[in-house]
């Protein structure tokens, strides 16, 4: 998504005013569908990571969006910016009787590489860092165990930040399912449910 960003470069903005940080940095009051759970995860660029979840039965609904920062409703030319301090994530809404938070975070630590600091490949700023933020106290400990169990099997130190979720500030209309959809180069790519075919990231 760097590609990208020569497009939307505007001068640096000033530190946003203390009530926008403190609407931003409010819990995320959204409310999901009965019966459901929200996860949220930041995992570099949130396009193939939403493709991803997509493909998880019991994921019944997947948003991207940003959150963690101090700037109330950002567009993405003021998170590109590096001042604002948003994750890009991805918000899933499971089915708590097909989908387990667990299976979540499989997908979460397979999906990218959690020991690169504010970096995904060529993608290169904080809001590519690595998180998972977490709706409940039992999505905490799962994710804190989870991460216990993933250090074991790498050699590098993870970085992942595991903080309670932030407002979510819903991405502009072209970035959902962007790569479902066709991505750049108008190459659709399956969302189908259990789908095992190579996310290509920019389509």
């Amino acid at each position: 998504m760097n590609m990208l960003k020569n497009l939307r470069f505007g001068s640096p903005k000033s530190a946003p005013p203390a009530e926008n940080s403190a609407t931003a940095q409010g819990s995320d009051d959204d409310v999901p569908a009965s019966g459901q759970q929200f996860a949220q995860f930041g995992a570099g660029c949130f396009w193939s990571v939403e493709l991803a979840f997509q493909r998880v039965p019991g994921v019944t609904k997947t948003e991207v969006g940003y959150s963690q920062g101090f700037m109330n409703n950002p567009t993405y030319q003021d998170i590109c910016s590096g001042n604002t301090n948003h994750s890009e994530v991805v918000r899933v809404q499971y089915d708590l009787k097909e989908c387990t938070y667990e299976t979540l975070l499989d997908v979460f630590w397979t999906k990218h590489d959690p020991t690169t600091v504010n970096r995904q490949g060529n993608d290169v700023g904080t809001q590519y860092r690595s998180g998972i933020y977490y709706y409940t106290p039992e999505q905490e400990k799962a994710a804190q165990e989870s991460l216990e169990k993933q250090q074991k099997l790498l050699n590098r130190e993870i970085v992942t930040e595991i903080l309670p979720a932030k407002k979510f500030y819903r991405a502009e209309e072209y970035h959902q399912q962007y790569l479902e959809k066709g991505g750049r180069f108008g190459f659709k790519q399956s969302a189908e449910k259990g789908c095992n075919d190579p996310i290509r990231c920019y389509g």
